[in-house]
């Protein structure tokens, strides 16, 4: 056979050969690439609740059987330097503060009133350096007359050109002195009320009833000033107000003297708002177990907060000191409350231990009062010596400012 021979012969064959199928074909190897698909994933689907039912058993038996009540994202969306509550008292979350003494060795938050907040060296005279924002107002004592310095948010100092007479014995500087804008500081005196615009320097008067007015306190939009002494109160009008309002009117009283604050204040029992008409109406209730309140209720977006003076708490025992704590009451329902109990000194001893710079001084009633928010989440609490910043989210305490004078009002340019 010779080689051209092969080609025909092979035409031959083929044409005798039956068509192959191709679609068939196709079709028949994709339904075996499905179904060894749906076999990978039914094999993955229970390998994956095989281990999710290993690690819901484990935290089960890790949590002594607590893992239904324990929140699923606490460990997901907790902040940094998150601490853990210890425990709740009238059914809110409480933490312990750091015990007097350990103040110094706390992070520090940065503001302008500085590591220690004292007398300045330098002040300018505010009439020639005048101020946009106001972070502190101190009182500088000459005689028997009282000159107000102001603290900038450029830490700068100037003082004002006012002279101040004590009212009731007592210093007529009140924690909630600076307006909400920072601007304007205000003063109780006999008979009237003071006020110093640190962006102008003008000094204005309001005349006021005979009294010891000890509390002063401004209305959110700043158009007016609540001054409070026991059992009288008045709201002064310091803004432009409405056609024929009065300047001076009578308001719901307290026998608290630092108990008028608006647009809230927390007394025995309940949260109450205030109102455009010079009355207060119950916006929540409160049980703790307070025996009375010290200083103002401060407001801030979502929360008011104020120092109380408890009686025995079985959930935090002390030995030397009377239970004091600061509560953070949440305006919004989705958001709880928060307490922060003042620890004791060191057990054992009066002092800090050795290499610490402090005294641990045992924090006698009256010693510590909030003095207001540094941000919707953090909370600026007085205690002996120290301005503390309590952290909302996180429960964590930092340092402010060590106090190396005697009062102190702080006013939103503490945030630089």
């Amino acid at each position: 056979m010779r080689r051209e021979d092969v080609p025909p012969l092979l035409v031959q064959a083929a044409d005798r050969l039956p068509e192959p199928d191709l679609a068939d074909a196709a079709w028949a190897a994709g339904l075996k690439v499905r179904r060894r698909r749906r076999r990978i994933a039914l094999v993955s689907g229970i390998v994956l609740l095989v281990a999710l039912l290993i690690v819901s058993i484990s935290i089960e038996v890790g949590s002594g059987g607590n893992a239904d009540i324990t929140p699923p994202n606490r460990l997901f969306n907790t902040p940094p330097g998150y601490l853990a509550p210890a425990g709740q008292i009238a059914g809110i979350d409480f933490w312990v503060a750091p015990p007097p003494g350990s103040e110094r060795f706390l992070d520090r938050l940065e503001t302008p009133l500085g590591d220690r907040l004292e007398l300045p060296g330098k002040v300018h005279s505010l009439s020639k350096h005048k101020l946009d924002r106001i972070a502190a107002v101190v009182l500088v004592k000459n005689g028997g007359v009282y000159a107000p310095l102001l603290l900038g948010r450029d830490s700068s100092w100037s003082q004002a050109p006012v002279e101040l007479v004590p009212v009731g014995g007592r210093s007529p500087l009140s924690p909630g002195a600076v307006s909400p804008d920072g601007k304007v500081v205000a003063f109780a005196q006999p008979g009237k009320l003071v006020t110093v615009d640190a962006s102008t320097a003008e000094v204005s008067q309001y005349q006021l009833p005979a009294g010891d007015f000890q509390s002063v306190s401004w209305v959110e939009d700043a158009q007016y000033i609540l001054v409070g002494g026991p059992g009288v109160a008045y709201r002064v009008l310091v803004g432009e107000g409405g056609d024929g309002e009065p300047p001076l009117a009578g308001i719901e009283a307290s026998n608290d003297p630092e108990a008028v604050t608006a647009p809230f204040r927390i007394e025995t029992g309940h949260v109450m708002r205030y109102l455009v008409t010079g009355e207060w109406t119950e916006d929540s209730t409160l049980t703790l177990p307070v025996r009375s309140w010290v200083g103002q209720t401060f407001s801030s977006g979502g929360g008011v907060a104020r120092l109380f003076i408890g009686d025995k708490l079985p959930e935090v025992p002390t030995m030397r000191s009377q239970p004091q704590g600061v509560v953070a009451v949440s305006t919004l329902r989705t958001v709880p409350s928060r307490l922060l109990i003042l620890g004791e000194p060191f057990a054992g001893s009066a002092q800090t231990p050795v290499g610490a710079g402090d005294p641990a001084f045992v924090r006698q009633p009256g010693c510590c009062a909030v003095l207001g928010w540094y941000d919707q989440q953090n909370v600026l609490v007085q205690v002996r010596g120290w301005v503390l910043a309590w952290d909302l989210d996180s429960g964590r305490v930092r340092r402010v400012t060590e106090l190396a004078v005697d009062q102190v009002a702080l006013g939103p340019g503490v945030r630089p």
